[in-house]
């Protein structure tokens, strides 16, 4: 099993059971203790996980590291498919659609890409990438920008191009979901840069796997009311379905 599969493995079992023993890890996987820890290590300085006393839990203060995106799209890649192949269905011919910069909405983009002609403004050089005009017919703009670490074009330049612009449909990947602070991102820009978007947008669909509940970036996005669909996966725990529905009118769950 290669390190990107069985980092997605680990991130997933601490998701469910909160904190995992190295040894219960290392048979599950079929790896010594020795490579489990070596995963861990990778990820606790990527700020995904906190190592504790013989095993590890899940990273429980507010974020403010933001992982890459070459590791974030090697993570959950079924999820994210299904999530992408669900929120195809919302988009028709001539819409003009927003995509935030993410590993979800990149994969949302890749099947849009053969979809309907579309006209796509995005802050991602990734989403970008993944539209061949040439073929798809669909018109894409991008706005400038500082680049993140996840990819992101944020700051002055991004927002102000987004403030002036009128969207159909908005697709927003976060970083997580909670309670407390609703959809939150590591980088306080790309907060800014985001709600530029909502702002823009008639309809705000949000795009996030089963992982990303219970996850605290530093700066909110929008509180859970302010979208109008969740797009998510058969993972998220039966408690955070109801706790969203109530809030959210739309969940679909791929």
């Amino acid at each position: 099993m290669l390190a990107a599969a069985r980092q997605s493995a680990i991130l997933d079992a601490v998701h469910r059971e909160g904190v995992v023993k190295v040894a219960d890890l290392a048979h599950r996987l079929g790896v010594s203790a020795v490579t489990v820890r070596r995963d861990i290590d990778a990820m606790s300085d990527s700020g995904l996980l906190t190592r504790v006393h013989g095993g590890v839990m899940i990273q429980g203060e507010v974020g403010t590291h933001e992982p890459g995106f070459a590791l974030k799209s090697t993570q959950r890649l079924e999820e994210k498919a299904a999530i992408a192949r669900e929120a195809m269905s919302l988009v028709t011919e001539g819409m003009a659609v927003g995509i935030t910069a993410g590993s979800t909405t990149w994969m949302l983009a890749q099947a849009l890409s053969t979809g309907p002609r579309i006209t796509v403004l995005t802050n991602s050089v990734r989403v970008m990438e993944a539209f061949d005009t040439s073929s798809s017919g669909s018109t894409v703009l991008l706005t400038g920008g500082e680049r993140t670490p996840s990819d992101a074009l944020v700051g002055p330049l991004a927002t102000s191009s987004i403030r002036h612009l009128h969207l159909d449909l908005l697709f927003l990947g976060v970083h997580g979901m909670d309670e407390r602070a609703g959809f939150t991102t590591p980088n306080l820009l790309e907060a800014e840069t985001n709600q530029a978007f909502a702002a823009s947008s008639r309809r705000l669909v949000v795009v996030a796997d089963h992982s990303k509940w219970g996850v605290q970036g530093i700066g909110s996005i929008c509180g859970f009311d302010e979208a109008d669909c969740l797009v998510t996966d058969h993972g998220l725990p039966a408690p955070a379905l109801g706790y969203l529905r109530e809030r959210i009118p739309s969940v679909r769950v791929a």
